[in-house]
């Protein structure tokens, strides 16, 4: 996967290349490059992939088209915060090389002599963004937008309050394609065709109607992996969806952890790095878990509903997908909780009522709008489906509104997270009576979480920003760095209205050279200007310097993170603990990897106590 990397600020510097992908967002463009030419610079330090964000591009762009941009790169970003997401390693499995932001008009250029022809991934990107055109002409706003989501798997034109009432609501793993939307495909294939087999008696009664249509099912399948990007948790679901209906074709049984396994093993072998990141972790967690709960108690339940009416079949089926729902959210609630510092509180009730609105009614249509956009007959069952989204929107934003919607959670150590995995898979592999003993890991997963202390203070890796965090509160010292303070508010589970400029009646204290802030019994200055360093040097216990301060603190002996340090190890988290001081980088956390390469020996604070 290694591929050349910015290693600096880059720019004005025309880019020119093929585009791989084009998301069009709610009021830009992401273009995706590929074979780039970075003007005056060197081909072996010019990155194999570039991502520009362009307002001014030509409207009938496509995958494939050759285009030319002035813009702007830099190197992908490190994390905010110690232990942070990492941008960098996603970017470097992706051989993404930078990132950055049009400074002009694209303009579309022709193809260089000898250029290679279009492969088949850049053939089906061009088709899903025809697709997704398609149907946000039909239907315009967030409906179109959600509706090209849930098909081809652009969800960049999705408004960012619908996705926010999404998130909020505990509906958003409706807008990923995964599982739930794999199944409810391959499930609509496979009741179509069999019914429309059954209704035709003489081949109802000669031939295998349940494995032809579990044969048409897997082909659906297939096609719909291609036609909506083929993310991690949609080859996930696939595989199982696959291995499933492979089951019917030989007649065993289609629901096992055994399913989970190969399914896990393939992606693997496919994509290592995607072990570490959220889709994988969420998306096995789940199924892992409602294998395991279906596994127990799936028997049970089938031969109940063979003694029901149809009312009490309807009731049955939304009690399984309460249990569902709660199954999943508990499995996933861990992973939730590392990654994003969220939970849902009302995830149930909006599940309740939005997927069965899903598997009924919209993503049935999602599959006539595939089967009728080629015949140009699509219209009917579009419409349809963008009134079934307006009602899972409307009932999002209603969650969403609702008091306390959302429970903010504080940044969990690694250690909690893996003692919830330990437990969580103890809990649904082990067989027999020590299967309760899984409890234990989870009850020391809570503990470890809970006791686990949080920066007291942070500092921008461009030395702009620090944060001082006091009580239910955070002190800041100006409103640079927006980024950085965004993601130190969802770690420290503080609320944006929550943040106070640095003044008199707060500890942190600032004028237009530095800030002081008296914490502990310790006096620590933040210094914007040289000038500042002359005081701080004699009278604080550390200094953090924006600007290069080691010749000024030289002869006094004091703990000093200056330009350099950050420069060198990215952001840093400070503890102020009895009897001394504790502080991380983002550089310590990382290590030397090929996407975090060291920019320098480790700094004179960088992991020590003080």
């Amino acid at each position: 996967m290694a591929a050349p990397v910015l290693s600096q600020r880059t720019g004005p510097v025309v880019v020119t290349g093929r585009l791989i992908k084009v998301e069009r967002r709610d009021r830009d463009v992401r273009l995706l490059f590929g074979h780039v030419d970075l003007l005056g610079l060197a081909a072996e330090h010019t990155p194999t992939r570039v991502r520009v964000v362009a307002r001014a591009v030509p409207a009938d762009i496509l995958p494939g088209h050759w285009l030319r941009v002035p813009a702007v790169l830099m190197p992908p970003p490190r994390p905010a915060r110690p232990d942070g997401f990492d941008f960098a390693r996603m970017a470097w499995f992706m051989q993404l090389g930078g990132v950055g932001y049009a400074v002009g008009r694209a303009e579309r250029v022709p193809a260089p002599t000898g250029a290679e022809a279009w492969s088949p991934v850049i053939r089906l990107n061009a088709l899903r963004q025809q697709l997704s055109d398609r149907i946000r002409a039909q239907l315009p706003g967030p409906t179109g937008a959600v509706a090209a989501a849930l098909i081809t798997g652009d969800r960049g034109a999705i408004p960012k309050d619908s996705v926010e009432a999404m998130r909020v609501s505990g509906l958003a793993h409706l807008l990923a394609i995964s599982g739930l939307h794999i199944g409810l495909v391959a499930g609509t294939i496979f009741f179509a065709v069999r019914l429309g087999l059954a209704l035709v008696e003489p081949v109802a009664l000669r031939y295998p109607i349940k494995k032809w249509a579990a044969l048409a099912a897997l082909l659906g399948a297939f096609g719909y992996l291609l036609l909506s990007g083929a993310t991690v948790p949609t080859q996930r679901a696939f595989l199982m969806a696959a291995l499933a209906l492979g089951a019917v074709l030989i007649d065993r049984n289609p629901i096992s952890m055994r399913l989970v396994a190969f399914a896990a093993i393939i992606v693997l072998l496919a994509q290592p790095e995607s072990l570490l990141g959220a889709s994988f972790q969420m998306s096995f967690a789940a199924v892992l878990a409602l294998v395991a709960v279906y596994e127990h108690a799936g028997a049970a339940l089938a031969q109940r509903r063979r003694r029901l009416g149809w009312s009490g079949r309807l009731l049955l089926y939304l009690a399984a997908v309460l249990l569902t729902t709660l199954v999943a959210s508990v499995a996933t609630g861990p992973f939730a909780a590392y990654h994003f510092h969220r939970v849902a509180s009302y995830g149930l009730l909006a599940n309740l009522v939005a997927v069965p609105v899903m598997a009924i009614w919209i993503m049935p249509c999602a599959v006539l709008v595939l089967v009728l956009t080629p015949l140009g007959l699509d219209a009917a069952p579009l419409w349809l489906m963008g009134q079934g989204i307006d009602l899972v929107l409307a009932w999002a934003h209603g969650i969403a509104e609702l008091p306390a919607a959302v429970r903010r959670v504080p940044a969990v150590p690694v250690a909690a997270l893996l003692l919830c995995v330990a437990g969580g898979l103890w809990l649904c592999l082990w067989r027999g009576r020590g299967r309760s003993a899984g409890v234990l890991p989870l009850a020391a997963a809570i503990v470890v979480a809970v006791l686990a202390p949080q920066p007291d203070m942070l500092v921008s890796e461009d030395g702009r920003l620090l944060a001082v965090r006091v009580g239910g509160e955070v002190v800041v010292s100006g409103n640079r760095s927006r980024r950085s303070l965004d993601r130190w508010l969802d770690a420290w589970a503080i609320a944006p209205t929550q943040v106070r400029r640095a003044g008199s009646q707060t500890p942190l204290r600032c004028d237009a050279i530095g800030c002081i802030v008296t914490m502990g019994g310790r006096r620590i200055a933040f210094a914007r200007d040289g000038r500042a360093l002359i005081d701080d040097c004699r009278t604080a216990d550390l200094v953090i310097a924006s600007v290069p301060a080691r010749r000024y603190c030289r002869d006094n002996g004091v703990t000093v993170i200056d330009r350099f340090d950050l420069w060198r190890d990215g952001a840093h988290a400070l503890w102020l603990q009895r009897g001394g001081m504790r502080v991380s980088t983002v550089a310590r956390v990382q290590g030397a990897r090929p996407w975090a390469p060291m920019r320098g020996r480790s700094g004179n604070v960088a992991g020590r106590r003080q």
